[in-house]
């Protein structure tokens, strides 16, 4: 049971830091004007830095009769006392999951502003395998599709690596409206890469645990937990497996994976789990289009070709990361491709029929939230939308899912801030804002947190 602090310690400790105290009956706005965004970045902007200790650690953990290496990016005041206690009487712990393509470098900005800012203790992971772990800075070479025919495959054991034996080059068309024709490397069976590929959704969530459990500890910390994108079903999966995730912070996080396939139209992930998809310059045209037609309308179409050349260029500067993606059956809900990759590890692991019936619901309950006697509720969201997203629209949101969330039982404290300014990618420079929607947001995220929004 939460004892929750009293009113005058929330204020207390906000004197201490040096930060302005939140009104104790703080409640979401229903929505940021650019204007507000603007001038709550250039004042988050112009706060004084708090020293901070950013570390990486790379190690091993074993799941499913299997060796993993895992990475976290780690960052804290150099004086631990300046982190904040929440009103629940805890430290303020952020959790961070960066998006579908990505690893921990990509949220390194935003780790250090709000650890830099605010004081709270933040760790980022990267998906298992996604970071490269043959040279010091982490920068994938060549592309994920080659001209040597060979394909980027994941580093999930850097002395076991995938090598271009187990996979074959699939070419697929079936969701071309929206990707444009998938390249996958399609794990052969027998092979380690397809054993790596039906265990990834276990893998991914006993990583979130192991690394949450070392870093941000039940008994010290409260974690408020953000997912950007494809990180965002992860994230909400994870919600309900680790007590002491009281939380989601919401920015162009992706709900639950059931709800995300809704909210794009019903789709869901239909191929195989063993086929990873690699991001081509297809992926960076999805959202360019979008973005190019919410900005010009139809006239963005009369120069195509200046348009394209800025995605290839925007793509080429983007492959010295991981740029493939393996989580795609849990982010589109793609129930039939996880009991397939269930049943294909309990036939490694050589389970009965019981065991394989447990963890045949173990990997259906990745896309969705649980429920039943001693289950741990869905905690309190506070979600955010940029305004030129592609995806996560005002109308979803409102149509297809908050009414989604209402409908669990119990159903979670849910609220939607739209934000008039920014993309999917919060953290991008616009004019005005040198740091994209993401002062903004961490300010947000803060009120809520030392306001009691989640309590």
């Amino acid at each position: 049971m939460i004892q929750r602090m009293p009113v005058f310690a929330v204020v207390v400790s906000f004197l201490f830091f040096g930060l302005e105290p939140v009104n104790a009956e703080w409640n979401p706005p229903d929505k940021l004007s650019r204007q507000e965004i603007v001038e709550t970045s250039q004042k988050i902007l112009a706060m004084p830095d708090i020293p901070i200790h950013a570390e990486e650690e790379i190690s091993r953990i074993r799941v499913l009769e299997m060796d993993w290496d895992i990475a976290v990016m780690v960052y804290e005041p150099q004086d631990s006392s300046r982190i904040p206690v929440g009103p629940d009487g805890k430290k303020v712990g952020v959790f961070i999951i960066h998006g579908g393509g990505g690893d921990h470098r990509s949220k390194d900005g935003l780790a250090r502003l709000i650890a830099g800012k605010f004081g709270f203790k933040v760790a980022s992971m990267s998906y298992p395998g996604y970071l490269y772990l043959l040279n010091e800075s982490h920068d994938w070479p060549g592309e994920p599709v080659n001209p040597d025919g060979t394909l980027r495959v994941p580093m999930w054991n850097k002395d076991q690596p995938i090598t271009p034996d187990q996979y074959e080059h699939v070419q697929d068309t079936s969701m071309m409206d929206r990707y444009g024709t998938l390249q996958l490397a399609c794990a052969k069976e027998g092979t380690d890469f397809f054993d790596r590929m039906a265990a990834f959704p276990v893998v991914f969530e006993e990583t979130g645990k192991s690394l949450m459990g070392q870093h941000l500890p039940e008994d010290e910390y409260s974690i408020y937990i953000h997912g950007h994108s494809t990180g965002g079903p992860f994230s909400f999966m994870l919600t309900q497996r680790v007590p002491n995730i009281v939380g989601v912070l919401g920015m162009e996080n992706s709900p639950f994976g059931y709800i995300y396939s809704q909210l794009i139209g019903g789709r869901t992930w239909n191929l195989p789990f063993n086929c990873l998809s690699e991001f081509t310059w297809r992926i960076t045209a999805m959202y360019a289009g979008s973005e190019a037609l919410d900005n010009e309308g139809g006239d963005a179409l009369m120069h195509l070709p200046k348009l394209m050349e800025q995605v290839l260029e925007s793509y080429q500067r983007g492959t010295t990361g991981p740029r493939f993606k393996a989580e795609y059956p849990v982010h589109l809900n793609g129930v039939e491709s996880l009991i397939a990759a269930a049943r294909a590890t309990a036939e490694r692991l050589d389970l009965n029929s019981e065991e394989t019936a447990e963890l045949v619901r173990r990997y259906r309950g990745y896309p969705r939230e649980l429920s039943g006697p001693g289950v741990k509720p869905v905690p309190p969201v506070l979600f955010s939308i940029a305004q030129k997203s592609k995806d996560h629209t005002y109308e979803g949101y409102t149509q297809i899912v908050l009414p989604m969330f209402t409908a669990m039982n119990p159903a979670p404290k849910v609220h939607l801030v739209p934000f008039e300014a920014g993309v999917h990618s919060y953290s991008r420079a616009e004019p005005d804002l040198p740091m994209g929607l993401a002062p903004a947001m961490v300010q947000l995220w803060h009120d809520a947190i030392m306001g009691g929004y989640y309590y």
